[in-house]
């Protein structure tokens, strides 16, 4: 068999064509009633190599760091619980006992009927027997008694053989409750002497023996996750074991990415249903795509799926244009905030007075005196012009332009024109009053944006709908 051709058969074997093959005198447990059984779709793919992912997806990967270890303790080991809920239709043979109250079994006439509900306070037995479920804990005695069911063996029925011919026993029965896939196959598998046969090959032993090992008891060595957590996430997702999918995708997310591997992760977590981690690479990927795009998975990637080469370049366009379109809005409102200051400096001359230029009846505090408007020197410079020029050429003067439309957008924030203080503040109230409505648009828009611009981003969204 190619060993780069990953799937799951039953293969019976003996002692003239496997030399490895275990005596068949172990003794067999018995294996669960027929309502366990739970049929779901054959296997749709395997890990491929140790350094790339071939058959899995038919396109080829490149990462020269897939295989290598991280420093860790080899004492450091992670348990935690398995639940396993199997769901499906009761067989029509057991329904009947089910149902039936006067079977030979049953006890109901020494069991006494239960008390009536308490009149004063109801309760939801489903929302406790919930909050049960979610409280549940596997104590680690138990955790250990199945991890040394695993590693010891005794009693297994099967047989599972890997790349290098070497195999692992277990019992078909809890491969059967933690893996649906795995007893769809051992169902369909041949029984010789009294023992089943299957074979995982593409996948490393140590990386199918942390597998079992899971399905067991859901302990793992912190190494051993490290080392083959690409080819652990495979094996979950085609032998639908979630709860080990979800360590391997969270191990990925949590570091374990760098600018050589992200492109075959991002492949592998597309084939293996992880959105969360696909957006993840996709991210990485786009915020470092300089380097990214120069390393050998994304060459290699470039050539076995253009698809996915366009996609993401499509992605670092967007993210780029976001970025501008950013940066725009940023100096938008800079310029926006720098008019409200203006409106409030002219505003502040014009009824209080400042350093040297005020109302008549205002004494000036001088130009050595620090004014708390920021735009109150560059406008006072303006004021001075604006009273003082004598341009009279056609366009006029462009400071001028300047101060006309400084006043006029005055006028159209102010709220109390019989009483302001600053110049032509009534004048331009009626003169808003000729304009066209072309005119009046774009000085209600400005007017929005200056206002948007002091009290904030969610305030200019609201302006935005004004």
């Amino acid at each position: 068999m190619n060993p780069n051709q990953l799937s799951l058969s039953a293969l019976p074997l003996n002692s003239t064509q496997h030399n490895t093959t275990p005596s068949s005198n172990s003794t067999a447990l018995t294996t669960f009633s027929s309502a366990l059984n739970v049929f779901l779709a054959p296997v749709i793919g395997l890990w491929g190599r140790s350094a790339q992912i071939s058959n899995f997806y038919e396109k080829p990967m490149a990462s020269p760091t897939l295989d290598s270890p991280w420093p860790s303790s080899p004492s450091d080991s992670f348990c935690g619980s398995f639940n396993i809920r199997i769901e499906g239709e009761i067989p029509d043979e057991i329904l009947p006992v089910l149902e039936d109250p006067t079977s030979s079994v049953s006890y109901n006439h020494n069991i006494p009927k239960p008390p009536p509900p308490v009149p004063s306070k109801t309760y939801s037995w489903n929302k406790y027997f919930k909050r049960l479920s979610r409280s549940c804990s596997v104590p680690k005695e138990t955790m250990d008694t199945w991890d040394k069911l695993f590693k010891d063996g005794y009693g297994a029925d099967v047989y599972i053989f890997t790349e290098d011919e070497s195999y692992i026993p277990a019992h078909s029965s809890v491969l059967s409750i933690a893996s649906p896939v795995l007893g769809n196959f051992l169902q369909q598998s041949k029984v010789k002497n009294g023992m089943r046969y299957i074979k995982i090959p593409g996948i490393p032993y140590e990386a199918v023996y942390t597998f079992i090992r899971f399905l067991y008891s859901s302990c793992y060595e912190k190494e051993e996750m490290k080392k083959f957590v690409l080819h652990l996430l495979v094996l979950s997702h085609s032998y639908s074991v979630p709860s080990l999918k979800s360590v391997c995708i969270y191990l990925l997310e949590q570091g374990w990415l760098s600018k050589e591997n992200v492109v075959d992760v991002l492949q592998l977590a597309r084939n293996c249903d992880a959105p969360r981690l696909s957006l993840i690479c996709v991210r990485m990927i786009v915020k470092d795509f300089k380097a990214i795009s120069s390393t050998e998975g994304w060459k290699v990637m470039k050539q076995v799926n253009p698809a996915l080469e366009q996609e993401l370049l499509e992605s670092v366009v967007e993210a780029d244009s976001r970025k501008e379109e950013r940066l725009k809005k940023k100096e938008e409102r800079k310029v926006y905030l720098q008019l409200y200051e203006a409106m409030e400096a002219l505003l502040h001359i014009c009824r209080d007075g400042c350093r040297t230029i005020g109302p008549r009846d205002k004494v000036f505090r001088g130009s050595q005196v620090a004014c708390d408007f920021p735009a109150c020197k560059g406008l006072e410079t303006l004021v001075r012009h604006f009273s003082s020029c004598k341009t009279r050429v056609p366009g006029g003067c462009a400071h001028c332009k300047r101060m006309w439309q400084l006043l006029e957008l005055h006028s159209r924030i102010c709220d109390e024109p019989d009483s302001c203080k600053v110049p032509l503040c009534r004048h331009f109230k009626e003169k808003m009053q000729q304009q066209t409505k072309k005119d009046e648009a774009k000085w209600k828009l400005l007017v929005s944006k200056v206002v948007a611009a002091k009290l904030g981003p969610i305030s200019g969204r609201r302006a935005s709908f004004l």
